[in-house]
């Protein structure tokens, strides 16, 4: 009895088990060990085999002669020989198709390989996933691991959307990322089903069933191979994927447990639906998000969704009549599903105070304005707090299905243009009957050219924005908030789910990861990152370890001043009260005109909105300022449309250069921008681009958006009061130093670089505020009270 433990065993059971476990385990290392061994070499030989690399493309070309003579020998086929063999033909060829590619899964089975195939795509090597915002970060990123010395050895893989992936041209060709989709995993079920529907229907319905010809398990092997053996970025992978006619966007999927460094856009990483569907194990991995300035906006956005009037009424015609039509063939219980969701929809379109059987645009809103609400009572009062949303949810992989539904039967989906021909027709119902019968006659009614962005973006199911939506509203309760926005039109109103609590969706990223890194190039202030993202995440603070380092440029290279007021010694304050006067617009207009005077090349200057740049613009032609501005300076102007940005710089970079060349009156170019627009992030104004930067003004958010009082409320009722101030003060400060730190960065962009940075606003001065500037910055800033001893300094 004494040796025996608390369990009643005798000693040696409990060394004989702890023995065999230490033996279990050691195996298992040996095991692993050989595996990874085997995928070495596998790599390895590929590497150094060049017959290996060209196997598959061969095979791959032989397969399509096969299928080219097959086609020929169809077309050949004298008309007259009846439907029956020109069906067998057709039936003979995907079951030659088909045949080739199980045939090829088979073989591994049988060879064996398939257990080998198996373990190469469990076994997730320790990696690092790198995070950053856009593709062309990222295509930068991978290109600095090609030059590195570990550029030769390193196992990377590139990951992003269909959009940027897809090799398959009529794919392509949709344009919208969600039309993308919806067609991609289509024709994935069509692979799936094709087989059983061979068996037990005709002709006709097999027709209109595409598969992808790029979805073959054999060459996506292939180029997962060939992603691993060689650093790529996503253009390279692209070609590579048309090459050897594998998909890209599946086949670097395959490569991401093999990989070493996954590279990817963070929505990606941040989604958790996403990360999974992507098979990212984020299990005692190591993350690093890049340009994570913007993290909590990013986590706040794509976790938050809005659904119009319109798409809810779209959606609900669409699901009404696709449940009509197919009515016998459904399974009662998937009724069921279909007819809740039909409901749901019905209650939202009464909720915004309509009616779901009419058309959307012509039914008015009594009460416009804005109302906010917490989950649970938007539920209750939609009276859908009784349907369970997750099982909803996961009914609503009609949406492929209802895709090709619509696709098939004339676009439904165009019913929503609000034309004003068909506004006179009361029902959307008999609205889509005319439609279907018209369109062969006429084509559908041409939609005014403003509408024509958006309807691009309609034709795609509305039920994938209406499902974003719905798996919101299975947060918390206190981690949102339901806003109801009544303009106008049923159509033109919206629900939108705004989410109050990021920490929610970041806390699975930190629970799970070993390490994870949140870096930038201006990340001050760090504050919020600390305690919205984290500490809500339940972090233990001894965990959070900062670090910064200074700037590669030397003190002099950089002249930081705070301007609190200009030549005729008005005072700068740019508050909603005064910056609208006449005299502080004229005063904002003299400090450039005298600035532009002595800075050689390009100046960029800041405003905080679009509305007040308009504003001081309209006011400078008024009083013949600008014509003195524009005989130093040529006058440009940030375009408020995306695509428009590429030609705007251009010019303005082609006039610098002129002016720096040619010499004379001109001494370069204005360049008039917004904080929070298109030049204020992700735009290098290196050199003559960008000598001097000004902001005018502090660019605090919009205090009366509801979406901002909402967060603000929520955060004063959970954060504790820092330095005595509330922090929803801390908040606004906090997002609109960001906003500063970020414009203003964009004027140093390498070792050699030099420029003046002018803040006008004595509120800069500010302790609390001039803290919130970066390091590098801060230290080097100059306070000038007046304009005289900062305009001598600027000419130095």
């Amino acid at each position: 009895p004494g040796s025996a433990d608390a369990a009643g065993e005798p000693d040696w059971v409990t060394a004989f088990v702890q023995k065999k476990e230490e033996r279990d385990m050691v195996d298992r290392l040996k095991e692993e060990q050989i595996r990874r061994k085997k995928r070495e070499d596998h790599l390895e030989k590929i590497r150094h085999n060049v017959q290996l690399k060209y196997a598959a493309k061969r095979k791959r070309c032989e397969e399509d002669e096969a299928k080219r003579l097959l086609q020929l020998s169809k077309e050949a086929l004298p008309q007259g020989a009846g439907e029956g063999v020109l069906d067998q033909l057709d039936h003979n060829e995907e079951e030659l198709i088909l045949a080739e590619y199980e045939s090829d899964d088979e073989k591994k089975v049988v060879s064996g390989l398939e257990e080998d195939d198996d373990d190469l795509e469990e076994e997730h090597v320790t990696k690092i996933y790198y995070c950053s915002r856009t593709h062309s970060q990222l295509s930068q990123f991978v290109r600095e691991v090609q030059k590195s010395p570990f550029g030769k050895d390193t196992r990377l893989v590139s990951l992003g959307s269909r959009q940027n992936l897809c090799v398959n041209e009529e794919v392509r060709r949709l344009g919208a990322l969600q039309l993308i989709n919806d067609r991609c995993m289509e024709m994935q079920k069509n692979k799936h089903e094709k087989k059983s529907d061979e068996v037990n229907e005709g002709k006709k319905r097999r027709v209109s069933r595409t598969v992808c010809p790029f979805y073959s398990y054999e060459q996506m092997q292939f180029l997962r191979d060939e992603v691993l053996v060689e650093v790529k970025d996503i253009e390279q992978l692209v070609s590579l994927g048309r090459e050897t006619k594998a998909c890209p966007y599946y086949g670097s999927r395959f490569a991401i447990p093999a990989a070493q460094l996954v590279v990817l856009p963070y929505q990606m990483l941040l989604h958790e639906p996403t990360r999974n569907a992507a098979g990212i194990k984020l299990k005692d991995q190591v993350v690093i998000i890049d340009e994570a300035h913007n993290l909590i906006d990013t986590i706040t956005c794509i976790h938050s969704a809005e659904v119009s009037g319109s798409q809810l009424c779209c959606a609900h015609s669409q699901l009404s009549q696709y449940m009509e039509r197919y009515r016998k063939h459904l399974k009662a219980k998937n009724l069921m599903y279909i007819k809740q969701i039909l409901y749901l929809l019905e209650r939202f379109v009464a909720m915004l105070g309509g009616n779901v059987n009419q058309n959307p645009g012509c039914q008015a809103v009594s009460q416009t304005g804005t109302v906010l609400k917490s989950i649970n009572d938007f539920l209750f009062q939609s009276q859908i707090d009784n349907i369970n949303l997750f099982k909803v949810m996961q009914t609503l992989s009609v949406r492929a299905q209802l895709f090709g539904f619509v696709e098939r039967y004339g676009h439904p989906a165009s019913a929503v243009k609000t034309n004003k021909e068909n506004q006179k027709l009361a029902g959307l119902q008999n609205f889509l009957l005319t439609l279907q019968q018209g369109s062969d006659k006429e084509g559908t009614p041409q939609s005014p050219p403003l509408e024509a962005e958006h309807d691009h973006l309609r034709t795609a199911s509305p039920l994938m924005q209406i499902e974003g939506f719905l798996s919101a509203l299975t947060n918390a309760n206190q981690d949102g908030r339901v806003i109801l926005s009544r303009q106008g039109t049923v159509g033109q109103s919206s629900l939108k789910f705004l989410l109050l609590n990021p920490a929610v969706h970041f806390a699975k990223v930190v629970a799970e990861c070993r390490a994870v890194i949140i870096a930038g190039g201006t990340m001050q202030p760090v504050a919020d990152f600390r305690e919205q993202l984290l500490c809500c995440a339940g972090v233990d603070p001894a965990r959070v370890v900062e670090f910064s380092c200074g700037h590669v440029i030397p003190p002099e290279n950089i002249l930081p001043i705070i301007l609190c007021s200009g030549p005729s010694n008005q005072q700068l304050e740019f508050t909603y009260q005064t910056r609208d006067l006449p005299q502080m617009m004229d005063e904002t207009g003299r400090i450039l005109c005298n600035l532009c005077n002595v800075i050689p090349g390009g100046v960029v200057c800041f405003f905080p909105s679009y509305e007040y740049e308009k504003q001081v613009y309209g006011h400078w032609e008024k009083t013949g300022l600008l014509s003195r501005l524009a005989a130093k300076k040529k006058i440009f102007q940030e375009p408020k449309k995306a695509n428009q940005v590429e030609q705007v710089l251009v010019e303005y970079a082609k006039c610098i250069k002129r002016c720096s060349q040619t010499g004379g009156q001109m001494t370069g170019a204005l360049l008039l921008s917004v904080v929070g627009g298109k030049m204020s992030e992700g735009i290098n104004f290196s050199d003559d681009l960008g000598r001097c930067v000004i902001m005018v003004g502090m660019p605090y958010p919009n205090i009366k958006s509801p979406e901002l009082q909402e967060k603000m409320t929520w955060l004063d009722k959970r954060m504790p009061r820092a330095a005595g101030q509330a922090p929803s003060r801390v908040l606004t400060e906090n997002l609109c130093m960001k906003a500063v730190n970020q414009s203003i960065g964009r004027a140093i962009r390498h070792q050699k670089d030099f420029a003046s940075i002018l803040l006008l606003d004595h509120r800069y001065a500010r302790p609390a505020i001039f803290n919130k500037l970066p390091q590098w910055i801060r230290e080097r800033t100059q306070v000038k009270p007046a304009f005289g001893s900062a305009f001598a300094e600027l000419r130095k």
